[in-house]
C-alpha cells in the first residue's frame, strides 16, 4: 500500500468514528499535569494503557525533527507545541544526517545535536517519544538510511540476514545509544518510549528483524519501553506486531480492531495527520481536516502523535521521494516540509493551531502557556544574479566506463549530478534507459531534449529523442532527486541505471564525470571564461540587508535548479511548483552583503530573485 493511502484513511476516519472506536474503562481521560523533572520515573505498558509511576498517562504528542529546524529555533518550536496544549515531542533521528560516510559521525554541528534537543524538551517540561530508526521514512532521503549503503552491490536494507546492512546498523546504534540511554525516563530523562524501526509491515514480514533490533537496543542500555507504528491493514497481513510493544496506528482509528492484536499492550494513534506531504508537480500544497479526529481522540482519552505539529524544511539534499514497489510512479518531495502543519514552516501558528489549541485547552488540567511570538520576517527587493561559472568549464577528471553505472557504484556519490560524454558522428533515435532522475541531452554543445523520471503534464517523459545529424560530443547530464524512502523500492540508485541506444545499437565506452554539487565542488568553481551559450550555468547575486529576519526567497522567475545562501545549500526549486519560494532562516543571512548562488539546469540568462514573507499567497 502506498503512503498516500494513509491520508485517505485519516480523512475518512471521522465518518467511521462511531463504528471503529470503543469506549473502555481504564483509558486515560485526563492529562498528567507533571512534566520531566530530572528524577527517575517508571513508565510502563500495562492493562491496555500507558502508566506513569503507576497512574494512567495520556500521550499528547506532536512531531518535529531537529534536522529540519535551525538549532537556534529549537526552543521556540518546542514552546509552540507546549502552548498548543501538547505534553510530548516526537522526534525522528535521520541516520544519514549523523553518519555521512562509514564510521564518520557528526552528532554536534548544525542541527545534528539531537541530545541537546531532547534536553531542551526536558527544560521546557515536555516528554519525548523517540523514533531513532534505523529506518524512519519521513519523506527524507532514503528514509533516513545512509545512501553509502547503496555502494554495496546486492545489499538488502532492512534485512537481518544481510551482513553489510546489519554491521552498519550496529555501528549506528553504538554511536547514538550512549547519548540516548541517559535520557530515558527511568534514568531521569524525558524519553518515555522508543520506536523500533518504522512502518516495517509496509516493507517486509520478518518479525525476527524487529525482535533483533529491540534486542540490540537493550544490549546498548536502551531498555524501553518500545512501540511500533504502521497501518493496521499491513500489520494484519504481514504479522509484524512486536509482542510487548505499544501498537501505534498510522492514519487509522480502529482501536477496537487493533486491540486484540496488542493484547494487554496499549494501542494508540502513532501518526495522525493534520496535514500531508507535497510532491513536485502537485497542483497545490497538500492539506487535511484533522479537527474531527482530534476532537474524538480527546473525548475518548486516547493517546496520539500528530504527524507533524511542525514540519520545517528539507534543507540541502534532505528531501526524499516516493515510488511504487516496481520503481514506477516516481514522486520527489519538495524542499519545504511545511506539511500543512499547525505550526508552519517558519514557526507561525496557523488557523489549525488555534483550533487545536482550543480543543486541547478544554481538556488541560491547567491553563496553557501564552503562544510565543514568531521570529521576525523580512522582505527584500529583487536583485539580479549574473552568470559567474559554467559547469562545462568546471568538469573534473573523467572516469572511463564501458557503459553507464549508478552514481553510488561508480563514484561513491550520493547526490548531485553526473555527466556522460561520448564523441558521436551522426544522428538517429536516442533511447536512454533508467534515467534517475532528470536528464538533459546535448550534442555538439546544442541542447537536444530532456527526459524526466517524474511523469507530470508538460514534463518530457522517458522516450527516444531525435538526435540530429552532426559531429561532436554527445553529453547526457543527469540530475538526481532524493532516494526513494518508502515501500520496497529501496535500491533507488541514481544516474543512469540502464543502457543507452542509438537506432537500437548500444552505445559503449563513455567518459563519466562526477558532479556532486557538494561544498567542496561549489567552493572550487572557476569563474567564467566566456559568455555562456549552453545551459548548465551558475549565477551569483549580491544581496545587501540592513534588517534581519527570516525570509522566503522567491525563485518563480527561474526554471530548475539549486540555491545556495552564503555557501549553504538551501534546497531545490522547480518552476513546475507548487513551491516557488524557499524558506531562508535569519541565521543563514547577515547584515550587510550576502551571496546568493544559483545553479539552473536550463537558463543561460539571469532572472530576478526577491524576498517575500510567506511560502505562498494562498
Amino acid at each position: 500500500m502506498q503512503r498516500r493511502t494513509f491520508l485517505q484513511l485519516s480523512v475518512l476516519a471521522p465518518l467511521a468514528l462511531g463504528a471503529n472506536w470503543s469506549t473502555r474503562a481504564g483509558v486515560a481521560r485526563s492529562v498528567h499535569a507533571g512534566g520531566p523533572d530530572g528524577r527517575a520515573h517508571r513508565f510502563e505498558l500495562s492493562s491496555q494503557q500507558f502508566l506513569l509511576d503507576g497512574k494512567p498517562f495520556q500521550i499528547l504528542s506532536g512531531e518535529m525533527h531537529p534536522i529540519r529546524i535551525p538549532a537556534e529555533y529549537w526552543r521556540h518550536r518546542i514552546r509552540m507545541a507546549k502552548a498548543m496544549g501538547l505534553n510530548t515531542i516526537s522526534i525522528y533521528l535521520m541516520w544519514n544526517a549523523l553518519e555521512s560516510e562509514p564510521g564518520v559521525f557528526d552528532l554536534k554541528t548544525g542541527s545534528r545535536d539531537f541530545a541537546h534537543f531532547i534536553r531542551l524538551c526536558q527544560e521546557e517540561g515536555m516528554w519525548v517519544y523517540l523514533r531513532p530508526g534505523p529506518y524512519i521514512c519521513g519523506e527524507w532521503d532514503f528514509g533516513g538510511l545512509p545512501p553509502y549503503l547503496l555502494r554495496t552491490p546486492g545489499i538488502r536494507v532492512r534485512h537481518r540476514d544481510d551482513a553489510h546492512y546489519m554491521a552498519a546498523v550496529r555501528r549506528y546504534m553504538d554511536a547514538i545509544a550512549p547519548h540516548i540511554a541517559p535520557l530515558m525516563v527511568n534514568r531521569g530523562g524525558p524519553i518515555l518510549v522508543v520506536q523500533v524501526e518504522n512502518e516495517y509491515a509496509s516493507f517486509g514480514s520478518d518479525l525476527g528483524y524487529l525482535e533483533t533490533l529491540r534486542t540490540m537496543w537493550r544490549e546498548r542500555g536502551v531498555e524501553g519501553p518500545f512501540s511500533i507504528s504502521d497501518g493496521l491493514g499491513q500489520i494484519r497481513k504481514e504479522g509484524t506486531y512486536l509482542p510487548g510493544a505499544a501498537l501505534g496506528l498510522d492514519g487509522d482509528t480502529d482501536f477496537a480492531g487493533a486491540q486484540p492484536i496488542a493484547g494487554e499492550m496499549p494501542v494508540w494513534m502513532g501518526e495522525g495527520y493534520p496535514g500531508w506531504l507535497t510532491h513536485w508537480g502537485d497542483k497545490d500544497f497538500a492539506s487535511n481536516d484533522f479537527a474531527p479526529v482530534l476532537r474524538k481522540l480527546l473525548e475518548e482519552g486516547r493517546s496520539f502523535n500528530l504527524y507533524v505539529v511542525h514540519g520545517g524544511t528539507n534543507f540541502g539534499f534532505g528531501a526524499g521521494a516516493n515510488a511504487h514497489n516496481d520503481y514506477s510512479h516516481f514522486e520527489p518531495v519538495i524542499t519545504s516540509y511545511d506539511y500543512g502543519a499547525p505550526i508552519n514552516e517558519r514557526g507561525e501558528p496557523t488557523a489549525d493551531y488555534h483550533r487545536f489549541r482550543a480543543m486541547l485547552a478544554a481538556h488541560a488540567p491547567k491553563p496553557l502557556p501564552e503562544i510565543p511570538a514568531a521570529p521576525p520576517v523580512i522582505r527584500f527587493d529583487a536583485v539580479s544574479a549574473k552568470p559567474c561559472a559554467s559547469l562545462w568549464e568546471n568538469l573534473p577528471s573523467a572516469k572511463r566506463v564501458a557503459q553507464p553505472q549508478p552514481n553510488e557504484l561508480l563514484f561513491a556519490q550520493d547526490h548531485g549530478m553526473v555527466l556522460y560524454r561520448k564523441p558521436l558522428d551522426g544522428g538517429g533515435k536516442l533511447a536512454i534507459e533508467g534515467v534517475r532522475d532528470y536528464a538533459s541531452v546535448l550534442h555538439g554543445g546544442r541542447h537536444v531534449g530532456d527526459i524526466s523520471r517524474l511523469q507530470q503534464a508538460g514534463l518530457p517523459v522517458e522516450r527516444p529523442l531525435d538526435l540530429p545529424a552532426g559531429t561532436g560530443d554527445l553529453d547526457i547530464l543527469v540530475d538526481s532527486f532524493g532516494h526513494v524512502g518508502y515501500g520496497q523500492a529501496m535500491s533507488d540508485r541514481k544516474g543512469i541505471v540502464g543502457a543507452v541506444h542509438l537506432d537500437g545499437r548500444e552505445l559503449r565506452d563513455w567518459q563519466a564525470y562526477s558532479l556532486p554539487l557538494d561544498e567542496r565542488y561549489v567552493a572550487s568553481l572557476r569563474p567564467l571564461r566566456e559568455v555562456p551559450t549552453r545551459p548548465g550555468v551558475f549565477f551569483k547575486a549580491k544581496l545587501h540587508l540592513d534588517n534581519m529576519g527570516d525570509s522566503y526567497i522567491d525563485m518563480s522567475a527561474w526554471d530548475q535548479g539549486y540555491l545556495w545562501v552564503n555557501g549553504n545549500l538551501l534546497g531545490r526549486y522547480w518552476k513546475i511548483g507548487p513551491q516557488q519560494r524557499l524558506y531562508c532562516p535569519a541565521s543563514w543571512l547577515h547584515k550587510g552583503d550576502n551571496e546568493l548562488l544559483v545553479f539552473d539546469l536550463h537558463r543561460v540568462e539571469s532572472a530576478p530573485i526577491k524576498g517575500v514573507e510567506r511560502l505562498s499567497d494562498g
